[in-house]
């Protein structure tokens, strides 16, 4: 059950309309490493889930990617502004004047609409968790692409919100996987000789990636900050 709060998680505002930065920002509706990719991922995998505290962290990770995109999308409106503009528009954002009137759609900064092929689920918890960890790590480098590239202090504001919160789901994500213990993909890790060997096949070469004494991955607990 989800309910639905009219506040904001974070308060979004912008200096003044500009199209050009609400089609960029179209990228984290609608794109690969977005918002609406990140919350439909972990509410999907989250069926399967059978321990009770993973699950829910993943459901209310989920539930907070769907603020994100309420944020987004309420950043994409401001700035599209009032003004239906097609001929001055960028080819990303040029639909929004001839098909959606200004109105946020589900597509990337290219005009292309979102697709559930984004969503990575294997049914096996670890896989599934490193897959988050991985898509939490690429939407902050695409929010950290955008803020280099969006002068508007409003709208960098939000961005460094969202990419710090990107931050926190990442943390949380590793904290999960280091309590999985020889479950799913992670069982019997190691144990042929086949799973000990490195090829070196660069020449010339030299390096040597140890796998002679192979475990599963494992992430260090973050550091509390110190002073």
């Amino acid at each position: 059950m989800f309910f639905h709060d009219k506040k904001l998680l974070f308060e979004v505002r912008v200096e003044k309309p500009n199209p050009n930065y609400a089609a960029m920002l179209q990228e984290q509706m609608g794109g690969p490493h977005g918002e609406l990719k990140a919350a439909l991922q972990y509410l999907s995998q989250s069926q399967r889930i059978k321990d009770q505290e993973i699950k829910d962290l993943f459901l209310d990770i989920a539930a907070e990617e769907f603020s994100h995109l309420e944020m987004v999308a309420t950043t994409v409106n401001l700035l599209n502004g009032h003004y239906l503009d097609a001929q001055n528009a960028t080819i990303g954002s040029i639909q929004a004047h001839v098909s959606s009137g200004l109105t946020p759609m589900l597509s990337n900064a290219s005009g292309y609409l979102w697709t559930a092929a984004y969503i990575n689920e294997t049914g096996d918890l670890a896989a599934d968790i490193l897959s988050n960890i991985a898509a939490e790590q690429r939407a902050k480098v695409v929010y950290e692409y955008l803020y280099r590239q969006i002068n508007d202090k409003g709208v960098r504001d939000t961005i460094d919100f969202l990419l710090n919160r990107e931050e926190a789901h990442n943390t949380m994500f590793r904290e999960a996987f280091n309590k999985l213990q020889d479950t799913g993909s992670l069982k019997d890790w190691g144990v042929t000789n086949d799973s000990k060997l490195y090829f070196d096949l660069s020449s010339p070469g030299g390096q040597y990636f140890n796998a002679d004494n192979p475990q599963p991955p494992r992430f260090n607990n973050p550091s509390p900050n110190t002073k």
